[in-house]
């Protein structure tokens, strides 16, 4: 006999609980949207843009003028591997910076670049797009310190002018909309139980 959610189910008088898969959700978030369930200077918090749900919280954060991919879930034991500083978990940027970007400042992320409490990493580096007084690159990381990214540009001159999260591990923004929620498909929680940081295994390819 096949049970489900609905069902009331009872063992030796006592009702049976059946367990609850966990929740996967990625968010879209906007700029001036704090990545917190509340907030005590009550600004708009990410808790507006996803419907109660006992238990979900964020895996990490974005800054308060950064957009993009954030996941948000009930899982305890996946967010904590994705969350160990040891695991590094890939996070690419798509950044809108004041001034060309030139060679050297692309070879200068990739080195890694010194900050005043640390030196950075180096990173993945795509130039989209140069402008005339502006240029577009995608920078892709494995820390998470706070503004890293704008920190970075910042030190080669560049001020950020908007910064998107495009990607987190496997998980890629796509076309969700700004403000917009939508739970993981199977292959993606697929993906983010396998991911290894390095590996070709996106949810996308």
């Amino acid at each position: 006999m096949l049970v489900s959610a609905d069902d009331r189910v009872e063992v030796t008088g006592k009702r049976a609980v059946l367990p609850r898969e966990p929740t996967y959700l990625l968010l879209h978030k906007p700029v001036r949207v704090v990545t917190t369930l509340r907030d005590p200077q009550g600004r708009p918090t990410i808790a507006s843009l996803v419907a109660r749900r006992s238990g979900i919280f964020p895996v990490g954060r974005l800054d308060y003028d950064t957009s993009g991919a954030l996941l948000l879930t009930d899982d305890g034991e996946l967010a904590h591997r994705l969350l160990h500083p040891s695991f590094g978990v890939e996070k690419t940027y798509r950044a809108a910076v004041a001034g060309r970007l030139s060679s050297q400042d692309v070879q200068a992320l990739t080195r890694g670049v010194s900050l005043a409490e640390f030196q950075a990493a180096g990173a993945k580096v795509r130039v989209v797009a140069v402008r005339r007084d502006h240029s577009i690159v995608d920078l892709t990381i494995r820390e998470g310190r706070n503004r890293q990214v704008r920190r970075m540009f910042d030190a080669l001159g560049h001020r950020v002018l908007a910064l998107t999260r495009t990607r987190f591990g496997p998980l890629r923004l796509g076309g969700l909309p700004v403000g917009q929620v939508r739970p993981l498909t199977s292959r993606e929680r697929a993906a983010l139980e396998r991911y290894r940081p390095g590996e070709r295994n996106s949810a996308s390819e």
